[in-house]
C-alpha cells in the first residue's frame, strides 16, 4: 500500500478502535497499549483525543467502549442503500402522479451521479439512467446539492470562474451565477434546470436530508418543455413532499411525482 501521504496516528486511532469494538468494556489503557504495541503515553493521548471526540467512553472500571458516535455514522451509512429502496416505493406512485419520470442522485465531486428511477413510457427518453454521471452545475439534481456544501467546498471544486459548457446556450456559464443560485436554492428549498442539461427539457429537484441533517441525495422531476409549461407547478410541490417522505424514511403512501430528471 502506497504510504507516502501516511498519517500514521490515523493509523493508531483505527487500530485502538478495532480492539475496543472486539473487547468492549474489558480493556483498559495498559491492555490496549500492550496488545497494540503502542507505548503508555501515546495510548493516553489517544484515547483522551478519542473520549473528548466522543469516539470511545470510559467506564467506571477504567475500561472502553465505542461510544454511541459509531452507531450514529453507521445509521448513515447504510440509510443510503435503503434510501434507493424507499425510493421505489415511493416513487412509483409519485410517477404516475405526474405522469413523468423521477429520479434519485447524489454528488461525486463536481459530477451527479444518478442512483435510480422510475419511469414512465414515454417516446422521448433522457438518457440519464442509474450509474450516468452529468456535470452538476448544468442539472436541478447537481444543483440541490451542490446547495449543501460549504463555501470553501465549492471554491475546491470549482477554482476557475469559468464553467465547463454543456451544450447548451442555456447552462450556467460562470462560477458567481452558480453560487448566485445556489443561495437562492438553499433559501427555498428546490432548484431548477430550465433547458441546462438539455435543450428542450426542464426540472425541478428538492434535496433528501439525513437523521441529522445531512444532504444525503436529491429527487428530480424534468420533462419536455412544452409539459413544462403546464405541469411545473404540480411537479415543484410533488418533489417537495417526495423528498420530504424520502427524510422522514416514510412508509409508501399516496402522494408523489414523476418525470425525467437531469
Amino acid at each position: 500500500m502506497e504510504k507516502k501521504y501516511w498519517v500514521p496516528a490515523l493509523e493508531k486511532a483505527t487500530r485502538v478502535i478495532e480492539l475496543i469494538a472486539a473487547h468492549p468494556n474489558q480493556l483498559k489503557l495498559i491492555d490496549l497499549s500492550r496488545r497494540l504495541e503502542i507505548n503508555k503515553s501515546s495510548m493516553f493521548s489517544l484515547l483522551h483525543t478519542m473520549e473528548e471526540l466522543r469516539w470511545v467512553v470510559k467506564d467506571k472500571g477504567d475500561t472502553y467502549t465505542l461510544s454511541s458516535f459509531f452507531g450514529q455514522i453507521g445509521s448513515t451509512y447504510f440509510r443510503q442503500y435503503d434510501l434507493t429502496a424507499l425510493f421505489h416505493q415511493e416513487a412509483g406512485a409519485a410517477k404516475l402522479r405526474i405522469g413523468e419520470t423521477i429520479q434519485l442522485a447524489k454528488l461525486e465531486g463536481d459530477q451527479v451521479l444518478y442512483l435510480a428511477k422510475e419511469e414512465v413510457p414515454s417516446p422521448v427518453r433522457l438518457a440519464s439512467d442509474p450509474g450516468m454521471k452529468l456535470p452538476a452545475h448544468s442539472t436541478a439534481l447537481g444543483k440541490a446539492l451542490l446547495a449543501a456544501c460549504a463555501d470553501a467546498e465549492l471554491e475546491a471544486l470549482y477554482p476557475q470562474e469559468e464553467l465547463a459548457p454543456c451544450g447548451t446556450p442555456y447552462t450556467i456559464a460562470s462560477r458567481a451565477e452558480l453560487l448566485r443560485q445556489l443561495i437562492r436554492i438553499r433559501e427555498e428549498g428546490a432548484a431548477f434546470d430550465l433547458q441546462e442539461a438539455v435543450v428542450g427539457f426542464s426540472c425541478v429537484a428538492a434535496p433528501v436530508f439525513g437523521v441529522h441533517g445531512e444532504t444525503l441525495a436529491a429527487v428530480s422531476c424534468s420533462m419536455p418543455q412544452h409539459h413544462w409549461e403546464r405541469k411545473a407547478e404540480l411537479a415543484e410541490r410533488e418533489i417537495r413532499l417526495l423528498a420530504q417522505q424520502l427524510s422522514q424514511g416514510a412508509q409508501p403512501q399516496s402522494g408523489g411525482r414523476g418525470s425525467e430528471a437531469p
